[in-house]
């Protein structure tokens, strides 16, 4: 059996889905309900920021009542069991992964429970509902405070964190991501220049699936434990 030293894992809406929060791509999912010009772009915020805030306070709602799933604690027990280096790199702004007993994954698209001050720049943590009339706790402003996760045309956070431990790791894992976002779609890329073995664990095949030298698909519950063992050599 291959031992894996440095593994990058990759997560994203799918393995959040068993948890019941919705993914942003299948046909039910959360953009065929709402604009994403609207709720995820600066531009939507600057037109309507109460919209937006209304969108925000109900999916930090049902985050806080949202429970780790199999998957989750499965990349848990990987981190915690394995003798080498793990990182989790999530494009979910959930807190599952942290829930689950993960140590510190990289929230490259920002955190629903953090606010972020538009105007003075400090970023706290932030679980009660954000609106207009929410003052900044470090500088006073009103109408400054947004949720601090990375919309559309913003660049995601931890990038050279998350590069460096691509150009290094020897196994990517993939679980959950449709493959279509950019910088994240193309980090299958950057670990297979690194001469990681590739490999992907989702629903169905992403648009990036034929970059991956292996692949379970199936819901993450299943696939992402069985593979967990796997490596655990369990």
């Amino acid at each position: 059996m291959v031992m894996y030293e440095r593994i990058v894992v990759l997560t994203g809406a799918g393995i959040s889905a068993e948890s019941g929060l919705g993914t942003f791509r299948d046909k039910d999912g959360i953009w065929t309900k709402y604009d994403l010009n609207e709720v995820a772009t600066p531009e939507g915020f600057k037109r309507n920021p109460q919209f937006a805030h209304e969108f925000y306070n109900a999916r930090r709602k049902v985050g806080r009542e949202a429970k780790p799933n199999a998957a989750h604690l499965a990349l848990a027990k990987l981190e915690t069991e394995h003798s080498g280096d793990v990182l989790i790199v999530t494009q979910n702004i959930d807190h599952l992964h942290e829930a689950a007993g993960s140590k510190q994954p990289v929230h490259m698209h920002g955190e629903l429970a953090r606010a972020l001050c538009s105007h003075c720049g400090a970023s706290r943590q932030w679980l009660e509902d954000l609106t207009v009339d929410t003052a900044c706790p470090d500088c006073g402003r009103t109408e400054a405070m947004r949720p601090d996760v990375v919309w559309f045309g913003e660049m995601p956070y931890h990038m050279e964190k998350i590069f460096v431990a691509l150009s290094n790791c020897d196994l990517f894992i993939s679980v959950g991501t449709s493959g279509t976002v950019y910088p994240a779609a193309g980090f299958v890329a950057e670990a297979l220049q690194a001469g990681a073995h590739t490999v992907e664990l989702n629903l169905e095949p992403s648009e990036g699936a034929t970059l991956f030298a292996e692949a379970s698909h199936g819901p993450a519950t299943k696939v992402v434990p069985a593979y967990v063992d796997k490596v655990l050599g369990a």
